[in-house]
């Protein structure tokens, strides 16, 4: 028995010493295959070696900073030094006053955002697409590709010259009678202007992928179609939304993965005290926290958790893409 027993661990260490040997050789030949692939695409690489890096530098190195979510941050002891206290901001946060209002408008805006503007550009590019003048198509596309160029500033500054209680918008509703709106300072309308500005300023550039996409449709679908008598809308819902329908998944996805970053620039610009109520959300309340009121930790915590949900919310709308429709980003 014994020899039996002695056989059977030179036999299980031979197999592991195979094992690791094989291992180290399938190894070996990876990182060759992936030293050759570089010494062949090298030109590639170094094309590819400024957004690495830009990467690297600007939002993964920068990640060693978060650790003062989970640290009472002391600017004179730096972030090592820094006492840990736990969970302690994210608990005051979830506790603060402000947590509710903030959670409902970020929410609300980017729902609101997602719901409005994704369907435009992929109406557009449809009936763009559609279109046989290609000059009438060059310069409606030069037109709405437009505003995408125009600063948030100066869109945001547009929306205050027209929309003010003087402006063009209460002049014209003044002449028809009516009584003039404060479209700024109003709560109730912040969500529809800043949805519907930002609808005007993407949809044309936003549009683009869609028109690219259709761009590579068979043209002897559309003749098959019309030889067996399908109408252009037919064509439309039975071949072009097909067509680019992983296109739209996809994009569908990393916009809803994004729900809850709403944009800090515009929403600040447009934001007053007397509309604070429907403009505040996560991102001004973290400025507002952690540059005019230095509180680095808490704000820091308030950013992580914002982070976290939307990193959720992908992972959840990539699975449920992946079983719906089978496409997704992995």
């Amino acid at each position: 028995m014994t020899n039996v027993s002695e056989a059977a661990e030179k036999f299980e260490v031979s197999e592991k010493e195979e094992q690791q040997k094989k291992r180290r050789e399938a190894n070996r030949k990876a990182r060759a295959r992936w030293r050759k692939s570089i010494w062949k695409n090298w030109e590639l690489y170094v094309l590819l070696s400024p957004v690495i890096l830009y990467f690297i530098v600007f939002h993964y190195v920068p990640l060693y900073g978060l650790q003062i979510a989970f640290k009472d941050f002391i600017a004179s002891k730096g972030i090592i030094g820094s006492p840990w206290v736990g969970f302690k901001h994210f608990e005051r946060f979830f506790d603060s006053y402000y947590f509710w209002r903030l959670i409902k408008n970020t929410i609300g805006i980017g729902v609101f955002t997602l719901v409005v503007s994704f369907p435009v550009p992929i109406i557009l590019a449809l009936l763009l697409n559609e279109v046989k003048s290609l000059r009438y198509k060059k310069f409606v596309q030069t037109v709405i590709y437009a505003p995408h160029f125009l600063s948030t500033v100066v869109v945001v500054g547009m929306l205050l010259l027209f929309l003010k209680t003087d402006g063009l918008i209460n002049q014209i509703i003044r002449l028809f009678g009516g009584t003039p709106i404060d479209f700024i300072s109003e709560p109730a309308w912040f969500k529809s202007l800043y949805v519907f500005s930002d609808v005007w300023q993407t949809m044309g550039w936003s549009s683009i992928i869609y028109i690219a996409a259709l761009a590579a449709v068979d043209p002897a679908q559309h003749e098959a179609a019309m030889i067996d008598g399908a109408s252009r809308l037919q064509r439309i819902f039975h071949i072009n939304i097909p067509a680019i329908m992983p296109t739209i998944v996809i994009l569908f996805i990393l916009n809803a993965g994004s729900v809850m970053a709403v944009g800090f620039e515009k929403v600040y610009l447009m934001q007053n005290d007397l509309n604070m109520s429907a403009s505040d959300v996560i991102s001004t309340f973290v400025y507002r926290s952690g540059i005019l009121e230095a509180q680095y930790s808490f704000s820091a915590a308030v950013g992580l958790f914002n982070s976290i949900i939307n990193f959720i919310m992908l992972i959840m709308v990539n699975q449920i893409a992946k079983k719906v429709n089978e496409t997704s980003l992995w």
